[in-house]
């Protein structure tokens, strides 16, 4: 595949890319998808810009990013949501044998779950691991150091993290040249969530009215509400100043 067009949405360079087109091309590398409160991140952390920079496939993982591109002069042909992504990609690769996937992330028990619905769903053994990390994991050498372990000797070639933005990106980037045998990193948030049945996705209809958003808070108004309605509307008045030529990005020659 002839690497696709990007678009620069504030400081990071998004993949013209189809759903379809990643799923016949993505091969090795890490898949990384910026959505809104990325975008808010990434303007002021300079090691979750870095992350970024050196991933290998960035695809847009929001519809309403997708309809902000369309403001710029080459939009965006379609948001891919890593969560249903990641159902299309198991399924795609559902008769290849040498896919073998390995979870790490959410809660003790819900990757376990995880793993056992899409190996019913595949029908083999397509997930041959699972690992649910204690809270601040990143932080504990011997911890990770176990769970290096675990990845090895699981013999996984592809490794889903979800463990939340920009802990999982970090992680990966920090720890990915010691597990050789894994050809692909997917950084995915809360989609081993999704695949346990512990957190619902939205509506098909509130799905193609960009609306996802809101039914993620309505299922979790606490924790949602800040990044939501406070953190992520800094996304707009950036993305305005780049509409007008006054964005600058801030890590730029440094």
């Amino acid at each position: 595949m002839t690497p696709p067009d990007t678009i620069n949405i504030l400081n990071i360079p998004v993949m013209r890319i189809t759903r379809a087109q990643l799923l016949d091309n993505l091969k090795e590398g890490v898949l990384v998808t910026p959505n809104l409160d990325h975008l808010v991140k990434l303007q002021h952390d300079r090691e979750f810009h870095d992350c970024y920079r050196k991933a290998e496939w960035v695809v847009c993982d929001s519809r309403i990013l997708q309809m902000c591109s369309r403001m710029l002069h080459t939009p965006l042909p379609e948001a891919i949501p890593g969560s249903s992504f990641f159902t299309d990609y198991y399924m795609h690769h559902a008769s290849d044998p040498s896919c073998r996937i390995f979870l790490l992330g959410a809660r003790p028990g819900v990757a376990d779950e995880a793993m056992r619905r899409i190996n019913a769903k595949v029908g083999r053994e397509i997930v041959v691991g699972a690992h649910s990390p204690s809270f601040g994991f990143e932080k504990r050498p011997e911890e990770i150091d176990g769970i290096v372990r675990i990845i090895n000797n699981s013999g996984a070639g592809v490794v889903l993290v979800g463990v939340g933005a920009p802990k999982q990106e970090k992680w990966i980037m920090a720890h990915r040249d010691r597990m050789p045998g894994v050809k692909l990193w997917m950084a995915l948030g809360a989609t081993i969530d999704f695949e346990a049945g512990n957190i619902r996705r939205a509506p098909r209809w509130m799905q193609r009215m960009c609306m996802e958003w809101f039914y993620r808070f309505l299922m979790e108004p606490r924790r949602m509400f800040r990044r939501y309605f406070v953190d992520d509307m800094a996304f707009f008045y950036h993305f305005t100043r780049q509409l007008c030529g006054r964005y600058r990005d801030p890590f730029a020659g440094k």
